[in-house]
């Protein structure tokens, strides 16, 4: 639970730092930190691959082969469940609420915490992050998003105001329940020699952030997140 922790104390942190000041981030720091958020992000992805993939050269190969085949699968049931376009439609309805808020709409907090809400909690991020939090204790996916999310609610709470601050509720309801269930799910791919082929794939789709985050390419990653169950199940199969 550290990393949904640190996630919901950087929201209030943000808010709060964004009432008490009307000073924002120069956009020189603003590149500076997107920079050194995308090279961690790409260094705890990285090392999530490298970890998961260990024994012989032919076994290291066999793994790869089954992050793959998991890739390709979950891509393709992710698109057919149209996760991605269902999330977009999710950022696009928050998004329209917040290009039509006020400062001074009597529904403003409301506004804000249902915008907030949506954008904190219905994301790849919030997802993989609650999950690699409570199968291996990797709280460094969610200290990335804690960053992007206590910057984006100093920006938030000038318009929502406090609203904007009380989205840390769910956050910690969403990201903590999924963490909680992966806690229930760890001993068994950990019995069953499973759990390496899930760091293993997911490293890549943490490194596919890092290249969202840097704005080098457009993933739709939501689509993605189906092969974390192919690859348990193809590791079974293909033993």
């Amino acid at each position: 639970m550290i990393g949904t922790i640190l996630n919901s104390t950087a929201i209030v942190v943000g808010g709060v730092a964004g009432l008490a000041t009307t000073r924002q981030l120069s956009s020189v720091n603003q590149t500076a930190l997107k920079i050194l958020m995308g090279v961690f992000t790409t260094y705890v992805g990285l090392s999530m691959v490298w970890q998961g993939l260990n024994g012989t050269f032919a076994q290291v190969l066999k793994q790869i082969g089954i992050v793959l085949l998991a890739l390709i699968l979950g891509n393709v049931t992710g698109k057919l469940l149209r996760f991605q376009k269902s999330l977009n439609r999710l950022g696009k309805h928050a998004k329209q609420r917040l290009s039509s808020a006020r400062p001074d709409s009597p529904h403003r907090a409301n506004d804000g915490f249902v915008t907030c809400s949506i954008l904190f909690c219905v994301s790849p991020m919030a997802f993989l992050g609650g999950l690699y939090d409570g199968l291996c204790g990797n709280y460094k996916i969610l200290a990335t998003k804690a960053v992007m999310d206590g910057l984006a609610t100093m920006a938030f709470v000038t318009t929502f105001g406090w609203g904007a601050i009380m989205s840390a509720l769910p956050v910690v309801a969403c990201q903590g329940t999924i963490t909680l269930l992966a806690q229930t799910l760890q001993p068994f791919l950990q019995t069953h020699a499973l759990l390496d082929s899930v760091n293993a794939t997911g490293g890549f789709l943490v490194f596919t952030i890092a290249l969202i985050i840097l704005e080098l390419k457009k993933v739709e990653l939501a689509d993605y997140l189906p092969s974390l169950a192919y690859a348990p199940i193809l590791t079974w199969l293909w033993r």
